[in-house]
């Protein structure tokens, strides 16, 4: 058994430039995906906790911090999607680079990164949407709107808006895409409003002091704040069906990242300036700014960014999801049926309806705080292999086709692979024995089924006789 054999950068290319999956995405697509996905809740909740707690005003510094540290990990993933525009992300790339078993380790983090985080949305999204109808005199039966480890029955809202993207995912693409598009300018719409009317109230002196915290202040600060543009990698799964990826994948992931970080350090900038850090630390920030300056309807703005922003996050995720399942059936790690095209629509459906149903039964019925925080440093071990995958391919394929390069590879990549590190070692003990529980599992499912199923492996087994 073979656990390091690798996928050949020909096999790879060819996938990608098969039909499974019609080309419809372009760079804008892309770009509208990465917001989607990257602003959920966190610019307004996360900025005022962060800024009262770890960095004051020099929040502002933090998110300019966590954005060149995430900037690396950009680079290394733009050279390596235009390179190889294969569903699957860091899955695909770490099969050619790495080997199998490496492969599967981050297609296995991956899963648990896009479904617990969308059922982690579908919760919060529930939430949002249960406290908007109860404002207009509407309240849902406790029993639909929890979980039995809460007293409830189901959660029934996160079902449905789960059930829904998940059909709409079905029918095609473009169908999604539309739909984010719309949702996306409603968030930034909200957004926009908040700094229009609290900019006028900004009062220079509450930037002062500047760094309460000291420069320790702006580096923890970032630490909690990286975890804020973590999603940007679910945009190298839609490789395979964007049009020009060479070109349009670089610019979407860099584009939206630097669109995002404009936005953090706006909303961070002038939430500090209207009002002292230290009335901050709540779990509405933006809605007392607003407050405090007598604008009332500050819950109203942020009810409907959430509900948009947390939609879109969702969809992204599980189209994220499928093509990741839909990359490694397509491989024999996982049952190949998954992987089935419809005919008449174009995409992944079985994998879709299964992800799906999978979500919906975790948002509806189990408690999931304990495990959200696996996400995390499941995501930032991708980001580490990705990362180490441009280096291992600088080295073993010089000649490979690189429309885009990233500068300074040899220190960017390792630079990526450090601001990873840190933010994993920060993360608390039991989220490391979670993830090492997590990985071990995926090595036993490994073992008893991918390794056995690989096509790889069986064309070593017809390969074997002839020798």
């Amino acid at each position: 058994m073979n656990l390091a054999r690798k996928k050949s950068i020909a096999d790879v290319m060819a996938q990608a430039a098969g039909k499974a999956l019609p080309r419809t995405l372009g760079a804008f697509d892309l770009f509208m995906m990465g917001i989607g996905v990257i602003i959920g809740t966190g610019i307004f909740v996360m900025t005022g906790v962060a800024a009262a707690t770890y960095a004051g005003p020099g929040i502002i510094l933090s998110f300019a911090f966590s954005a060149v540290a995430c900037a690396f990990i950009c680079l290394a993933y733009s050279e390596l999607a235009a390179a190889l525009p294969a569903a699957g992300s860091s899955y695909a790339y770490s099969y050619a680079a790495a080997g199998e078993f490496v492969a599967w380790l981050v297609g296995w983090n991956l899963i648990l990164e896009y479904t617990v985080g969308a059922s982690a949305v579908a919760a919060g999204w529930s939430a949002y949407f249960t406290g908007i109808l109860k404002s207009g005199g509407i309240e849902l039966p406790h029993a639909l709107t929890a979980v039995p480890h809460d007293g409830g029955i189901i959660n029934l809202p996160a079902v449905l808006i789960i059930a829904f993207l998940t059909l709409l995912l079905v029918l095609g693409v473009k169908e999604s895409i539309r739909l984010s598009r719309i949702l996306v300018f409603i968030k930034l719409g909200a957004i926009l409003l908040f700094l229009l009317l609290a900019t006028p109230e900004v009062n220079p002196q509450n930037w002062t002091p500047f760094l309460p915290f000291g420069l320790n202040g702006i580096t923890a600060g970032a630490a909690i704040i990286f975890l804020a543009y973590i999603g940007f990698d679910s945009l190298a799964t839609a490789a395979e069906e964007t049009t020009n990826p060479q070109r349009n994948m670089p610019i979407g992931i860099i584009s939206s990242l630097v669109a995002c970080t404009v936005l953090y350090m706006a909303v961070s900038a002038v939430l500090t300036g209207v009002a002292p850090y230290t009335e901050l630390n709540n779990a509405e920030p933006v809605t007392y700014v607003l407050r405090k300056i007598g604008y009332n309807f500050g819950s109203a703005i942020v009810g409907v960014g959430a509900i948009a922003g947390l939609t879109t996050v969702c969809l992204v995720l599980i189209y994220a999801q499928t093509r990741a399942f839909f990359a490694m059936a397509r491989d024999g790690l996982i049952p190949a049926g998954i992987c089935k095209v419809h005919p008449k629509f174009g995409t992944p459906h079985i994998a879709t309806i299964f992800v799906g149903t999978v979500i919906a039964l975790i948002a509806g019925f189990t408690p999931i705080g304990l495990v959200a925080e696996m996400c995390n440093i499941g995501t930032l071990f991708a980001f580490i292999v990705t990362s180490a995958c441009v280096l291992i391919l600088r080295t073993t394929h010089p000649d490979l086709k690189r429309p885009f390069r990233c500068p300074a590879a040899w220190v960017v990549a390792p630079l990526a692979i450090v601001c990873s590190l840190i933010i994993m070692v920060s993360l608390p003990g039991a989220t490391w024995l979670r993830f090492v529980l997590w990985s071990v599992l995926g090595g036993v499912i490994y073992l008893a089924y991918g390794a056995r199923h690989s096509k790889l492996a069986t064309a070593d087994a017809v390969a074997a006789p002839a020798e």
